[in-house]
């Protein structure tokens, strides 16, 4: 079946989004479509999420994928808080790759949590070990 000439791919999209916006690297738009993905898989099945599920599920994503490492990610790429992720989102869905409902806002993105912490947090927390119900021990 022949290509519809007006689907362009995500990284045309996303190059199409760049000569307006520089701010934020490729890979940022990347990662906010990986996060959906990762959402998406997470919750069971496709469907709106808010704002604060989203940012949520982008930290799980960020800590499984790049560990202490996560903010610097980000940050590499412009993504400094979550008001900047909600920049991304908008601009990927004016692009037409990301879609929301009636009632959702880039303002629905600011200010939710500090980026930073949060993921240093989850990084930094203490896990319960396995069938114990117990935190490990410092060695």
């Amino acid at each position: 079946m022949p290509k519809d000439p007006e689907k362009v791919s995500f990284f045309d999209s996303v190059e199409r989004i760049r000569t307006r916006d520089k701010r934020f690297a490729p890979d940022a738009y990347a990662l906010v479509m990986d996060s959906v993905a990762y959402t998406i898989r997470r919750i069971g099945e496709p469907r709106h999420m808010s704002a604060a599920e989203l940012l949520d599920y982008l930290c799980d994503f960020v800590k499984d994928r790049y560990g202490i490492l996560g903010y610097a990610m980000l940050e590499k790429w412009g993504l400094r808080s979550t008001g900047d992720i909600g920049a991304v989102v908008y601009a990927l869905i004016d692009q037409g790759e990301l879609t929301e409902q009636d009632g959702d806002s880039p303002a629905d993105f600011a200010g939710v949590f500090d980026l930073r912490e949060r993921l240093e947090t989850m990084y930094f927390e203490r896990r319960a070990e396995p069938g114990t119900g117990d935190a490990p021990h410092p060695g």
